[in-house]
């Protein structure tokens, strides 16, 4: 059976003891990287629940990402649930809008 060494404390274990941990997005980095992690390990990673992403986009052009938990973007508007039900779409025509002849 082969062996593994933690990316996070070093300690060394059976494969079947490992989990994968991919870091998607960091500051540091430029593409997504693999951390082999202890399945005890896990636990330091705490989740911050809910999310909402977002992506800005702004009048020169420019985008970013924003990631808000849903507690906090529920703050926006009194009721922030039908402000996004009742919200356009991103793909085809904006509503109201006709095809010229």
């Amino acid at each position: 059976m082969s062996r593994k060494i933690s990316d996070i404390s070093g300690k060394e274990g059976e494969e079947i003891q490992f989990a994968k941990v991919v870091v998607r997005q960091h500051p540091k980095i430029d593409q997504p990287k693999a951390l082999d992690v202890l399945m005890e390990e896990l636990d330091s990673f705490k989740d911050i629940g809910d999310l909402v992403i977002l992506e800005f986009q702004l009048p020169n052009g420019s985008t970013r990402d924003v990631y808000v938990r849903l507690a906090d973007f529920n703050k926006v508007a009194p009721d922030m649930d039908a402000v996004v039900q009742a919200a356009r779409g991103t793909r085809g025509r904006l509503p109201g809008t006709r095809l010229s002849s």
